[in-house]
């Protein structure tokens, strides 16, 4: 199993989440975190002291999928849905995961991490 996490801008969520969509990935997480890299932000005036600005919002997706033919799927539909081709689009990180168990029925492996049978409706 392999984890894909991806730093987009937060304007490019929808769109790297049909793609995710569009490709089969039916999984995943989605995080509203602060960050710098190249881009280092920008600067701003407040009440005329000139304050920088170095954290800067972005969106985490976090999805798990069964190998590495999935992952660089993936991988490609993320860069393709969120490059601008400006500074700051962000970095999709990928790495094996050793262990995944689907918590309501103890499934362990790649039987987790897909869809199983339907819940159950709640009262």
């Amino acid at each position: 199993m392999v984890k894909v996490e991806a730093i987009v801008r937060e304007e490019c969520l929808e769109d790297a989440k049909d793609a995710l969509m569009g490709i089969g990935v039916r999984g995943l997480t989605v995080s509203q975190v602060m960050g710098c890299g190249t881009q280092m932000g920008y600067k701003r005036r407040v009440r005329g002291t000139s304050v920088s600005m170095n954290m800067l919002p972005k969106v985490k997706l976090e999805i798990v999928v069964s190998d590495e033919e999935w992952a660089d799927r993936a991988v490609r539909a993320i860069c393709e849905a969120a490059r601008t081709g400006e500074v700051g689009d962000g970095k999709i990180f990928a790495y094996r995961v050793d262990r995944a168990v689907r918590i309501r029925t103890g499934e362990e492996g790649i039987a987790a991490i897909q869809p199983g049978p339907a819940v159950e409706e709640r009262d």
